[in-house]
Protein backbone atom coordinates (compact mmCIF):
# COMPACT_ATOMS: atom_id res chain seq x y z
CA UNK A 1 0.00 0.00 0.00
CA UNK A 2 1.85 3.58 -1.26
CA UNK A 3 1.39 5.96 2.34
CA UNK A 4 1.74 9.81 1.88
CA UNK A 5 5.35 9.23 2.73
CA UNK A 6 5.43 7.95 -0.32
CA UNK A 7 3.89 10.17 -2.09
CA UNK A 8 5.83 12.95 -0.60
CA UNK A 9 8.94 11.35 -2.07
CA UNK A 10 7.77 11.06 -5.43
CA UNK A 11 7.07 14.42 -5.36
CA UNK A 12 10.66 15.47 -4.50
CA UNK A 13 11.94 12.82 -7.25
CA UNK A 14 9.81 14.54 -9.87
CA UNK A 15 8.37 11.64 -10.76
CA UNK A 16 4.26 13.60 -9.45
CA UNK A 17 3.54 16.94 -9.43
CA UNK A 18 1.99 18.29 -5.92
CA UNK A 19 -0.96 18.85 -7.94
CA UNK A 20 -0.84 15.19 -8.78
CA UNK A 21 -0.05 14.09 -5.52
CA UNK A 22 -2.73 16.27 -3.74
CA UNK A 23 -5.66 14.56 -5.99
CA UNK A 24 -4.52 11.18 -5.32
CA UNK A 25 -4.83 11.68 -1.53
CA UNK A 26 -8.55 13.00 -2.38
CA UNK A 27 -9.34 10.25 -4.36
CA UNK A 28 -8.05 7.71 -1.79
CA UNK A 29 -9.66 9.65 1.04
CA UNK A 30 -12.62 9.78 -0.97
CA UNK A 31 -13.02 6.29 -1.53
CA UNK A 32 -12.16 4.79 1.90
CA UNK A 33 -15.32 5.31 3.30
CA UNK A 34 -17.16 1.64 2.90
CA UNK A 35 -14.02 -0.09 2.18
CA UNK A 36 -11.43 1.07 4.94
CA UNK A 37 -13.01 -1.34 7.89
CA UNK A 38 -13.86 -3.78 5.46
CA UNK A 39 -12.88 -7.62 6.08
CA UNK A 40 -11.20 -9.19 3.34
CA UNK A 41 -13.55 -10.83 0.65
CA UNK A 42 -16.10 -8.47 1.72
CA UNK A 43 -18.50 -6.94 -0.54
CA UNK A 44 -17.92 -2.67 -1.04
CA UNK A 45 -21.12 -0.79 0.00
CA UNK A 46 -21.95 2.15 1.01
CA UNK A 47 -24.84 4.66 0.82
CA UNK A 48 -23.54 7.52 2.89
CA UNK A 49 -20.26 8.90 4.12
CA UNK A 50 -21.75 11.09 7.07
CA UNK A 51 -24.76 12.27 8.26
CA UNK A 52 -23.85 15.34 6.66
CA UNK A 53 -25.04 13.93 3.63
CA UNK A 54 -28.20 13.28 5.02
CA UNK A 55 -28.56 16.30 6.23
CA UNK A 56 -28.04 17.82 2.79
CA UNK A 57 -30.58 14.91 0.95
CA UNK A 58 -33.39 16.29 3.08
CA UNK A 59 -32.47 19.81 1.82
CA UNK A 60 -32.64 18.65 -1.57
CA UNK A 61 -36.03 17.20 -0.71
CA UNK A 62 -37.50 19.91 1.07
CA UNK A 63 -35.94 21.88 -2.13
CA UNK A 64 -37.53 19.93 -4.59
CA UNK A 65 -40.95 20.09 -2.45
CA UNK A 66 -40.49 23.92 -2.94
CA UNK A 67 -39.48 24.57 -6.42
CA UNK A 68 -42.13 22.22 -7.97
CA UNK A 69 -44.80 24.25 -5.24
CA UNK A 70 -43.32 27.85 -6.87
CA UNK A 71 -43.82 26.52 -10.23
CA UNK A 72 -47.27 25.51 -10.30
CA UNK A 73 -47.79 29.14 -8.28
CA UNK A 74 -46.22 30.88 -11.20
CA UNK A 75 -48.14 29.62 -13.79
CA UNK A 76 -51.50 29.39 -11.72
CA UNK A 77 -53.17 32.32 -12.76
CA UNK A 78 -52.09 32.04 -16.55
CA UNK A 79 -54.06 30.10 -19.01
CA UNK A 80 -51.28 28.00 -20.29
CA UNK A 81 -51.09 24.70 -22.32
CA UNK A 82 -50.00 22.22 -19.98
CA UNK A 83 -47.57 20.23 -22.70
CA UNK A 84 -45.80 23.63 -22.90
CA UNK A 85 -46.18 23.98 -18.81
CA UNK A 86 -44.40 20.99 -18.43
CA UNK A 87 -41.62 21.56 -21.13
CA UNK A 88 -40.79 24.66 -19.19
CA UNK A 89 -40.84 23.54 -15.86
CA UNK A 90 -38.78 20.54 -16.58
CA UNK A 91 -36.05 22.03 -18.59
CA UNK A 92 -35.68 24.61 -15.99
CA UNK A 93 -35.92 21.45 -13.38
CA UNK A 94 -33.37 19.70 -15.41
CA UNK A 95 -30.99 22.56 -15.31
CA UNK A 96 -30.94 23.26 -11.96
CA UNK A 97 -30.66 19.49 -10.70
CA UNK A 98 -27.59 19.63 -13.65
CA UNK A 99 -26.10 22.40 -11.40
CA UNK A 100 -26.66 20.80 -8.26
CA UNK A 101 -24.95 17.47 -9.44
CA UNK A 102 -22.11 19.73 -10.91
CA UNK A 103 -21.07 20.47 -7.08
CA UNK A 104 -22.66 17.74 -5.22
CA UNK A 105 -21.29 15.13 -7.42
CA UNK A 106 -18.37 16.43 -9.39
CA UNK A 107 -16.67 18.57 -6.80
CA UNK A 108 -17.94 17.20 -3.66
CA UNK A 109 -18.01 13.28 -4.29
CA UNK A 110 -21.33 13.07 -2.38
CA UNK A 111 -23.08 9.56 -2.22
CA UNK A 112 -26.56 9.77 -1.27
CA UNK A 113 -27.01 13.37 -2.81
CA UNK A 114 -25.92 11.69 -5.92
CA UNK A 115 -28.49 8.82 -5.82
CA UNK A 116 -31.07 11.48 -4.37
CA UNK A 117 -30.21 13.62 -7.47
CA UNK A 118 -30.49 10.41 -9.83
CA UNK A 119 -33.95 9.96 -8.95
CA UNK A 120 -34.82 13.56 -9.02
CA UNK A 121 -32.87 13.81 -12.84
CA UNK A 122 -34.77 10.28 -13.99
CA UNK A 123 -38.33 11.60 -12.74
CA UNK A 124 -37.57 14.85 -13.77
CA UNK A 125 -36.80 13.42 -17.43
CA UNK A 126 -39.55 11.18 -17.26
CA UNK A 127 -42.38 13.57 -16.58
CA UNK A 128 -41.17 16.31 -19.03
CA UNK A 129 -40.80 13.78 -21.90
CA UNK A 130 -44.22 11.75 -21.32
CA UNK A 131 -46.27 15.07 -20.54
CA UNK A 132 -44.55 16.95 -23.86
CA UNK A 133 -44.61 13.52 -26.62
CA UNK A 134 -47.47 11.27 -25.12
CA UNK A 135 -51.01 11.70 -26.25
CA UNK A 136 -53.37 12.22 -23.22
CA UNK A 137 -56.48 11.49 -24.83
CA UNK A 138 -55.15 8.34 -25.87
CA UNK A 139 -53.92 7.44 -22.48
CA UNK A 140 -57.52 8.45 -21.18
CA UNK A 141 -58.50 6.09 -23.30
CA UNK A 142 -55.93 3.24 -22.39
CA UNK A 143 -54.19 3.30 -25.03
CA UNK A 144 -50.33 3.65 -24.17
CA UNK A 145 -49.09 3.39 -27.90
CA UNK A 146 -47.57 6.51 -27.15
CA UNK A 147 -45.58 6.52 -23.88
CA UNK A 148 -42.38 4.12 -24.96
CA UNK A 149 -40.77 6.69 -27.41
CA UNK A 150 -41.03 9.82 -24.32
CA UNK A 151 -39.56 6.76 -22.09
CA UNK A 152 -36.90 5.97 -24.18
CA UNK A 153 -36.26 9.85 -24.54
CA UNK A 154 -35.80 10.37 -20.49
CA UNK A 155 -34.23 6.85 -20.79
CA UNK A 156 -31.26 8.14 -22.81
CA UNK A 157 -31.32 11.39 -20.69
CA UNK A 158 -29.91 9.53 -17.74
CA UNK A 159 -27.60 7.87 -19.68
CA UNK A 160 -26.18 11.03 -20.43
CA UNK A 161 -26.61 12.01 -17.02
CA UNK A 162 -24.66 8.54 -16.39
CA UNK A 163 -22.06 9.87 -18.53
CA UNK A 164 -21.12 13.09 -17.38
CA UNK A 165 -21.30 12.16 -13.82
CA UNK A 166 -21.22 8.40 -13.49
CA UNK A 167 -23.55 7.68 -10.61
CA UNK A 168 -23.72 4.01 -10.32
CA UNK A 169 -27.06 3.97 -8.99
CA UNK A 170 -28.38 5.80 -11.86
CA UNK A 171 -27.03 2.49 -14.38
CA UNK A 172 -29.69 0.45 -12.22
CA UNK A 173 -32.45 3.58 -13.37
CA UNK A 174 -31.44 2.86 -16.94
CA UNK A 175 -31.82 -0.85 -16.41
CA UNK A 176 -35.10 0.21 -14.87
CA UNK A 177 -36.18 2.57 -17.57
CA UNK A 178 -35.33 0.17 -20.24
CA UNK A 179 -37.52 -2.17 -18.93
CA UNK A 180 -40.28 0.06 -18.18
CA UNK A 181 -39.84 0.97 -22.14
CA UNK A 182 -40.06 -2.83 -23.23
CA UNK A 183 -43.01 -3.52 -20.49
CA UNK A 184 -45.50 -0.88 -21.59
CA UNK A 185 -44.27 -0.88 -25.82
CA UNK A 186 -45.92 -4.82 -25.54
CA UNK A 187 -48.69 -4.44 -23.37
CA UNK A 188 -49.96 -1.79 -26.14
CA UNK A 189 -48.84 -4.46 -28.83
CA UNK A 190 -50.26 -7.23 -26.88
CA UNK A 191 -52.63 -6.26 -24.44
CA UNK A 192 -52.71 -7.06 -21.03
CA UNK A 193 -53.29 -10.92 -19.19
CA UNK A 194 -55.82 -11.30 -17.20
CA UNK A 195 -54.39 -11.76 -13.89
CA UNK A 196 -51.31 -10.26 -12.02
CA UNK A 197 -49.68 -13.94 -11.11
CA UNK A 198 -49.91 -14.62 -14.26
CA UNK A 199 -48.12 -11.49 -15.76
CA UNK A 200 -45.21 -13.10 -16.07
CA UNK A 201 -45.54 -17.03 -16.73
CA UNK A 202 -43.56 -17.99 -19.52
CA UNK A 203 -47.00 -20.18 -20.22
CA UNK A 204 -49.22 -17.37 -20.52
CA UNK A 205 -48.08 -16.68 -24.26
CA UNK A 206 -47.39 -13.18 -24.08
CA UNK A 207 -44.01 -11.66 -24.40
CA UNK A 208 -43.90 -10.10 -21.12
CA UNK A 209 -41.96 -12.76 -19.68
CA UNK A 210 -39.55 -13.14 -22.02
CA UNK A 211 -38.78 -9.69 -22.50
CA UNK A 212 -37.82 -10.03 -18.15
CA UNK A 213 -35.89 -12.79 -19.11
CA UNK A 214 -34.20 -11.60 -21.65
CA UNK A 215 -33.79 -8.05 -20.55
CA UNK A 216 -32.23 -10.03 -17.14
CA UNK A 217 -29.22 -11.63 -18.93
CA UNK A 218 -28.64 -8.55 -20.64
CA UNK A 219 -28.56 -6.30 -17.40
CA UNK A 220 -26.39 -9.58 -15.87
CA UNK A 221 -23.90 -9.57 -18.27
CA UNK A 222 -23.58 -5.91 -18.10
CA UNK A 223 -22.87 -6.17 -14.61
CA UNK A 224 -20.63 -8.77 -15.36
CA UNK A 225 -18.66 -7.06 -17.36
CA UNK A 226 -18.00 -4.21 -15.04
CA UNK A 227 -17.55 -6.64 -12.07
CA UNK A 228 -14.40 -8.32 -14.52
CA UNK A 229 -12.85 -5.10 -15.19
CA UNK A 230 -12.44 -4.63 -11.83
CA UNK A 231 -12.38 -8.00 -9.71
CA UNK A 232 -10.41 -6.25 -6.40
CA UNK A 233 -13.65 -3.80 -6.40
CA UNK A 234 -11.59 -0.95 -5.80
CA UNK A 235 -12.88 1.49 -8.57
CA UNK A 236 -16.59 2.78 -9.42
CA UNK A 237 -17.12 0.24 -12.32
CA UNK A 238 -17.79 -2.08 -9.26
CA UNK A 239 -20.38 0.17 -7.81
CA UNK A 240 -21.71 0.15 -11.68
CA UNK A 241 -21.82 -3.69 -11.41
CA UNK A 242 -23.22 -3.84 -7.94
CA UNK A 243 -26.50 -1.72 -8.69
CA UNK A 244 -27.02 -3.94 -12.24
CA UNK A 245 -26.93 -7.07 -10.55
CA UNK A 246 -29.63 -5.88 -8.02
CA UNK A 247 -31.68 -5.31 -11.23
CA UNK A 248 -30.31 -8.43 -13.17
CA UNK A 249 -31.44 -10.93 -9.97
CA UNK A 250 -35.22 -10.17 -9.47
CA UNK A 251 -35.27 -10.10 -13.20
CA UNK A 252 -34.16 -13.23 -14.35
CA UNK A 253 -35.72 -15.18 -11.10
CA UNK A 254 -39.22 -13.50 -11.88
CA UNK A 255 -40.37 -15.70 -14.37
CA UNK A 256 -38.98 -19.29 -12.58
CA UNK A 257 -40.48 -17.85 -9.04
CA UNK A 258 -44.32 -17.07 -10.53
CA UNK A 259 -43.78 -20.61 -12.45
CA UNK A 260 -42.38 -22.60 -9.63
CA UNK A 261 -43.81 -21.37 -6.33
CA UNK A 262 -47.00 -23.31 -5.23
CA UNK A 263 -46.12 -26.18 -7.60
CA UNK A 264 -43.12 -27.21 -6.31
CA UNK A 265 -40.84 -25.95 -3.81
CA UNK A 266 -38.22 -28.69 -4.25
CA UNK A 267 -37.79 -27.18 -7.83
CA UNK A 268 -37.70 -23.76 -6.55
CA UNK A 269 -35.09 -24.70 -4.02
CA UNK A 270 -32.62 -26.17 -6.54
CA UNK A 271 -33.08 -23.13 -9.21
CA UNK A 272 -32.17 -20.62 -5.98
CA UNK A 273 -29.43 -23.58 -5.39
CA UNK A 274 -27.97 -22.64 -8.80
CA UNK A 275 -28.61 -18.74 -8.33
CA UNK A 276 -27.06 -19.23 -5.26
CA UNK A 277 -23.30 -20.88 -6.93
CA UNK A 278 -23.61 -17.96 -9.14
CA UNK A 279 -23.21 -15.33 -6.45
CA UNK A 280 -20.86 -17.13 -4.73
CA UNK A 281 -18.86 -17.75 -7.95
CA UNK A 282 -18.81 -14.16 -9.07
CA UNK A 283 -18.58 -13.25 -5.09
CA UNK A 284 -21.73 -11.31 -5.33
CA UNK A 285 -24.04 -11.53 -1.97
CA UNK A 286 -26.06 -8.63 -3.27
CA UNK A 287 -27.37 -10.78 -6.89
CA UNK A 288 -28.06 -13.60 -4.13
CA UNK A 289 -30.19 -11.42 -1.64
CA UNK A 290 -32.02 -9.13 -4.42
CA UNK A 291 -33.02 -12.63 -6.03
CA UNK A 292 -34.27 -14.36 -2.23
CA UNK A 293 -36.21 -10.91 -1.37
CA UNK A 294 -38.07 -10.80 -4.58
CA UNK A 295 -39.20 -14.18 -3.95
CA UNK A 296 -40.02 -13.47 -0.15
CA UNK A 297 -41.84 -10.46 -1.24
CA UNK A 298 -43.99 -12.45 -4.01
CA UNK A 299 -44.64 -15.44 -1.41
CA UNK A 300 -46.24 -12.82 1.13
CA UNK A 301 -47.65 -10.27 -1.57
CA UNK A 302 -48.91 -12.56 -4.48
CA UNK A 303 -49.32 -16.61 -3.18
CA UNK A 304 -50.50 -17.87 -0.01
CA UNK A 305 -47.92 -16.94 2.78
CA UNK A 306 -48.97 -20.28 5.11
CA UNK A 307 -47.78 -22.18 1.73
CA UNK A 308 -45.01 -20.70 0.93
CA UNK A 309 -43.66 -20.63 4.76
CA UNK A 310 -41.75 -23.57 4.55
CA UNK A 311 -39.79 -22.65 1.68
CA UNK A 312 -39.00 -18.59 3.08
CA UNK A 313 -37.94 -20.35 6.56
CA UNK A 314 -35.40 -22.83 4.73
CA UNK A 315 -34.09 -19.53 2.60
CA UNK A 316 -33.46 -17.54 5.73
CA UNK A 317 -31.63 -20.53 7.30
CA UNK A 318 -29.44 -20.55 4.03
CA UNK A 319 -28.71 -17.28 4.29
CA UNK A 320 -27.45 -16.95 7.75
CA UNK A 321 -24.82 -19.95 6.65
CA UNK A 322 -24.26 -18.23 4.12
CA UNK A 323 -23.57 -15.04 5.56
CA UNK A 324 -21.31 -17.18 8.28
CA UNK A 325 -19.32 -19.43 5.63
CA UNK A 326 -19.34 -17.33 2.51
CA UNK A 327 -15.58 -17.25 2.39
CA UNK A 328 -14.87 -21.09 2.86
CA UNK A 329 -17.80 -21.80 1.06
CA UNK A 330 -16.76 -19.61 -2.33
CA UNK A 331 -12.97 -21.54 -2.22
CA UNK A 332 -14.11 -24.71 -2.47
CA UNK A 333 -16.42 -24.19 -5.24
CA UNK A 334 -13.78 -22.16 -7.03
CA UNK A 335 -11.28 -25.23 -7.06
CA UNK A 336 -13.67 -27.74 -8.57
CA UNK A 337 -14.69 -24.87 -11.37
CA UNK A 338 -14.17 -25.61 -14.75
CA UNK A 339 -10.95 -24.27 -16.79
CA UNK A 340 -13.12 -22.23 -19.17
CA UNK A 341 -14.49 -19.83 -16.83
CA UNK A 342 -12.06 -17.31 -16.05
CA UNK A 343 -11.31 -17.10 -12.81
CA UNK A 344 -8.48 -14.70 -12.82
CA UNK A 345 -11.00 -11.79 -13.92
CA UNK A 346 -13.27 -12.69 -10.57
CA UNK A 347 -12.27 -11.43 -7.18
CA UNK A 348 -9.91 -13.71 -5.66
CA UNK A 349 -10.46 -16.28 -2.92
CA UNK A 350 -9.23 -15.29 0.55
CA UNK A 351 -9.03 -18.58 1.92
Amino acid sequence: MIERDDLRAAVGSGLLSEKQAADLISLSDSRRGARENLNPGDEPFELFKGFNEIFIVVGLLILSSGWWGVSMLVFNDRVVNLQEFAMWSSLSTGGVLWMLSEYFIRKRRMIAPAIFLSILFAGNAAFGFVAVLSEPFMIAQNDYSSVPFPLLLATLALAVYWWRFRVPFAMAMIALGLFAVAIVFAASREGRTADLSEFFLLSAGGPFAWITLVLGVLVFAVAMAFDMSDPHRVTRRSANGFWLHMVAAPALVNTMALSLMGQSNLILLIVLAMFAIVAIVIDRRSFLIAAIGYIVALGAAIFDGAGTAPTILILGVVLLLLGAFWERIRARILRVMPGFIPLHRLPPSQV
